[in-house]
């Protein structure tokens, strides 16, 4: 048998795989993880039966973790690439340089007709199963978003409680905020959009999840943190002192 012969099984088999992958994405997104079903996604793939799925990823689970990991791997790298081009300009980081680096991947991955979807289906998996996201990421496909939050960690001025409770926030409403753009790409079909296609639109969602993690806090917040007892240590970050925010 030559090699051609013997590379088009293959090629075919590649293709069910990734006509499975992209039925999932769009079913995730548009319905949540949950609620959709192995016949769902091999029906929307054109398969015949459920073994189509089973035969090419295992399990539903396995499908979910490759899917997972095929759009981390490709916003890890861009992030990374990212990182690696500040640290070779030199200089400080700034708060600004951090945010594009955490948002700016994803916006480009929701432009992609290829990975339309993804953004919607990994929040959905991050708020029904968070336990099956960190599995599949494995500490190893999110190394550039963990690195920014390093960053931010030392450079932020406020007690380490703030800190982390801000930046969990921050990945919350970053995700809700790039999940509705992505399904608003996805179904305006030509037509412009008042919300999404303004030209100051990228600019002004970077201006608000920074805002998120850099406004001082009131005196309400302060209060109450300092009558927590499990709040810990209610210093300021002093290695923050006189680093550059918001974009200066």
């Amino acid at each position: 048998m030559s090699t051609k012969m013997r590379a088009a099984p293959r090629a075919a088999s590649e293709e069910t795989r990734n006509q499975i992958k992209a039925a999932a994405q769009m079913l995730f997104a548009r319905h949540g993880v949950d609620a959709v079903t192995v016949q769902q996604i091999v029906e929307a793939a054109g398969q015949r039966n459920n073994a189509a799925l089973h035969y090419h990823f295992g399990s539903r689970e396995e499908l979910i973790r490759q899917m997972v990991v095929d759009g981390a791997a490709v916003l890890d790298e861009r992030r990374q690439g990212m990182l690696r081009e500040l640290e070779a300009r030199g200089g400080l980081l700034t708060i600004r340089d951090l945010m594009l680096v955490l948002v700016m991947p994803v916006i480009e991955l929701g432009e992609d007709e290829r990975w339309r979807g993804y953004i919607r289906f990994t929040s959905s998996l991050q708020a029904s199963d968070r336990k099956t996201l960190r599995a599949a990421l494995n500490n190893r496909w999110n190394a550039g978003y963990v690195a920014c939050f390093d960053h931010l960690k030392k450079m932020l001025p406020l007690p380490p409680a703030l800190i982390e409770q801000r930046l969990t926030l921050f990945s919350i409403y970053a995700n809700a905020i790039l999940s509705a753009r992505e399904a608003a790409l996805e179904t305006r079909k030509g037509r412009s959009n008042r919300l999404w296609d303004r030209r100051f639109t990228t600019e002004n969602i970077l201006d608000t999840l920074e805002a998120t993690i850099t406004c001082p806090p009131s005196a309400q917040t302060l209060g109450i943190l300092q009558s927590d007892p499990a709040s810990g240590d209610l210093r300021p970050n002093n290695s923050a002192a006189g680093l550059p925010q918001n974009g200066q």
